[in-house]
């Protein structure tokens, strides 16, 4: 117990620590900015490949430092797209502009410094210098690498001349760091020309000098060696450029003359704009959705368990840390969905407290004469309840491991911070609350109250069941009708009303704004149509709320847009969401959602017949999928979108409903294997396994429906829908686990055949067979 405790005392201080030191990430859609997703494209003379990539990032960076914007963040995603996040950045149009010019890299001859300007150093002017209009002589003027002013003649080779350039350093001569350029084969006779020109200007003189120019700024101006012949040049087909560089210096000359001679086209697929104020809003609600839904969990679970529940509470407020903790050190971004899967988890830590209470309250009321103390029980119930906690977490981990790897943007930080926060709850639980609980029901006025441990009644939920023992397995086929009832019911939602797709999975973009006054949807509908938008579709949402979403709408057109928008509203329109989906995106989504959701279902089947019968994994996959079909029906007949942040709420009722079926299956295994089964029917076995659990179902979904109810009602916009989504699926998941689930098991096993009846009409009991007991 000793070890145990400093264990979790270890682990509380550590993510303690982590959580006070290392600032979490967070997404753009949490603190306002503009994320672009670039796709590289072959060009005639080079080929969009992860190296080419990589140079484009290089060039693409600088572009942005030029923006002057603070904390830009690049990342390549496969070998052809990158991911642009640039904080604080709300009109796209200047982004998307810099950013989709194709990298330009020329090399120009030095006629001399410009006498209409003093010298600029680079403190004085860190701005790149503006585009220069070239004089009818084909002059221009571009500051060099020390802001020194150069007039500078006709370009005479671009970068499609250059084959290769890499950083090298010279250790025999004591050259330090040096660029060794590599021209192609039309490339080195240009080279040779334009140096041998140069080498007839005197040393010191600026005409001596070549210059390297990307994007019209001077990246490089190097002098050409003394001892280069006057028209002769350098002659191989390879230069060395060097100057005292440090090995960053070099290497970024490298990577920037490796860009300019690549030059691939990038195009714009995915494109989205959050308004700080949504992001603060969002931050604002989730966090008052958390405290608000933690404060009614823990209430819930103290007037249930008492002491232990109280200790739950503790237990539950050190996963938070440790979860958050994790996500810092990770470095993972918190983003919208992400954060709202944080707070989920919260409600789903309570899971494994609650099965383990539930079993130690069995095990105290089965005592009988071995007189079996609180301790033991609370050992017994850890031990009893850890396969069903170890077996529920990990089906929940599977559906966060596929929303990893085959979901993208938003909806992968949801994965992670869903997969963070089950670990996070089998530590807490499994660690710091047995801790605590063992600490508690050692303690002598406890012993002399075990009415007060929370443990030493078998709850109002348990005793009426055990008092009336309802025989729910003997109405199987009643139950089964009514559930395919329902999903006939829901999914006929698709064919009369169909689906409303997001822009991630049709293409197309979305604009949402923020009005001063309600604008009806009908008269901004007629006043887009005017502008030139007859097909945009329009949607109202609370006060002041409109979104516009169109299958094709330049960043022009969207300003046009905006602009009619704040007519209507009398000036007073804010955008605070901006998202645009490529068609080929929205194709590579809908895609990757639909093997996501095989994939899952897949992988759930897998798992439950490694661990159990084949015929209960494929009962709880056919609830699964029960699940999945009347959620999405719902939201068709609700007219809500089906969009990535649905997906995720999709996938997360996939390991719930799965999470409940294997609690009544491991159950079930368990009854099999027991002393006193030969004789009992399966249904019989699994009707006292399924009465057995109810407790725990009832109340983790409790504990679950307060955060998602606080969620729903404070999260506001995609936040509600989430939130309703996960509302739907748990309360469905409840039922299927129960009376879905365990009747088609009961089924299966029994293979399909009718039971005879008796006389009475009332149908009889099927006989086990004595040779061969049923086994889960």
């Amino acid at each position: 117990m000793r070890v145990r405790a400093l264990l979790a005392l270890a682990i509380v201080a550590l993510s303690v620590y982590v959580a006070v030191t290392v600032p979490a990430r967070l997404g753009l859609d949490l603190r306002g900015g503009t994320q672009i997703v670039l796709e590289t494209r072959d060009s005639p003379t080079a080929t969009a490949d992860a190296k080419a990539t990589d140079r484009t990032v290089e060039v693409l960076r600088r572009r942005i430092d030029a923006l002057g914007v603070t904390e830009p963040v690049l990342t390549r995603s496969g070998d052809r797209r990158i991911i642009v996040e640039l904080p604080g950045v709300q009109d796209p149009r200047a982004a998307a502009d810099v950013l989709g010019r194709t990298a330009q890299l020329t090399f120009h001859p030095v006629l001399g410094m410009a006498q209409d300007a003093p010298p600029a150093t680079p403190e004085q002017d860190p701005r790149p210098s503006p585009s220069p209009s070239p004089s009818p002589s084909g002059e221009t003027v571009l500051a060099d690498e020390d802001g020194t002013r150069l007039r500078l003649g006709p370009s005479s080779m671009t970068g499609a001349d250059v084959s290769e350039a890499q950083a090298v350093i010279d250790t025999q001569n004591a050259l330090g760091w040096y660029v060794d350029v590599e021209f192609k084969d039309k490339g080195a006779d240009g080279w040779a020309r334009l140096t041998g020109k140069a080498a007839c200007s005197p040393p010191g003189d600026p005409a001596r000098r070549v210059a390297i120019v990307l994007d019209e700024k001077v990246i490089s101006s190097p002098q050409v060696d003394e001892s280069i012949g006057c028209d002769t040049g350098i002659v191989g087909g390879s230069t060395r450029i060097t100057g005292g560089f440090s090995a960053d210096e070099a290497r970024e000359l490298a990577l920037l003359i490796n860009g300019g001679a690549l030059p691939v086209p990038v195009e714009t697929v995915e494109q989205r704009t959050v308004g700080p104020t949504l992001g603060a809003e969002a931050i604002r609600s989730s966090a008052l959705a958390a405290v608000i839904g933690t404060a009614l969990t823990g209430l819930f679970i103290i007037a249930v368990y008492r002491i232990l529940g109280g200790l739950a509470v503790l237990a539950l407020a050190s996963y938070g840390v440790i979860s958050y903790a994790a996500l810092a050190a990770l470095g993972a971004t918190l983003t919208l969905p992400g954060l709202a899967g944080f707070v989920l988890a919260i409600g789903m830590a309570v899971d494994a407290n609650v099965l383990v209470f539930e079993r130690a309250r069995e095990e105290y009321a089965q005592r009988g004469t071995a007189r079996k103390s609180l301790r033991s029980a609370l050992s017994a119930g850890f031990r009893h309840a850890l396969s069903a906690i170890a077996d529920s977490n990990i089906t929940t981990l599977i559906a966060a491991v596929l929303l990893f790897l085959l979901a993208s943007g938003p909806v992968r930080g949801f994965g992670v911070t869903l997969g963070i926060g089950v670990v996070a709850s089998m530590v807490s639980a499994l660690v710091v609350t047995r801790a605590l609980a063992d600490f508690a029901v050692a303690r002598k006025a406890v012993r002399r109250r075990p009415l007060w441990s929370g443990i030493g009644s078998t709850g109002a939920v348990r005793a009426r069941l055990l008092r009336r023992d309802p025989d729910l397995m003997g109405r199987r086929r009643r139950w089964l009708t009514v559930s395919a009832v329902a999903v006939l019911l829901a999914v006929s939602g698709i064919f009369v009303r169909g689906l409303d797709l997001g822009v991630e999975f049709t293409g197309g973009r979305l604009v949402e704004y923020s009005t001063s006054s309600p604008v009806d949807a009908d008269r901004a509908r007629d006043a887009l149509a005017d502008a030139g938008f007859p097909r945009a579709v329009v949607q109202t949402s609370g006060e002041g709320g409109l979104t516009v979403r169109t299958d094709r709408m330049s960043n022009d057109e969207a300003a046009r847009i905006g602009e009619t928008v704040s007519e209507l509203a009398g000036g007073g329109a804010e955008k605070v969401r901006d998202e645009l989906i490529g068609p080929s995106l929205g194709a590579e989504l809908r895609k990757g959602a639909l093997i996501a959701l095989a994939v899952a279902v897949g992988a759930q089947l897998l798992y439950l017949a490694v661990r159990f019968r084949w015929q209960l994994g494929a009962a709880a996959v056919v609830a699964m999928v029960h699940d999945a079909a009347i959620l999405v029906g719902v939201f068709a007949w609700l007219g809500k979108p089906v969009d990535g942040v649905f997906l995720a709420a999709l996938l997360t009722v996939i390991g719930y409903s799965v999470n409940d079926s294997v609690v009544v299956f491991d159950r079930v295994r368990e009854l099999t294997g027991a002393t006193g089964a030969r004789g009992k029917s399966i249904a019989r076995l699994t009707n006292t396994a399924l009465l057995q659990t109810v407790p725990r179902t009832l109340n983790t979904g409790m504990g679950a429906v307060f955060i998602l109810a606080a969620l729903a009602v404070l999260g506001g916009g995609s936040l509600t829908d989430f939130a309703l989504a996960l509302l739907i699926g748990i309360v469905v998941g409840t039922y299927s686990s129960m009376l879905t689930a365990a009747p088609l098991a009961v089924v299966l096993q029994e293979g399909g055949g009718r039971r005879p009846r008796s006389g009475s009409g009332r149908p009889a009991r099927r006989p086990v067979r004595e040779e061969e007991p049923s086994r889960a």
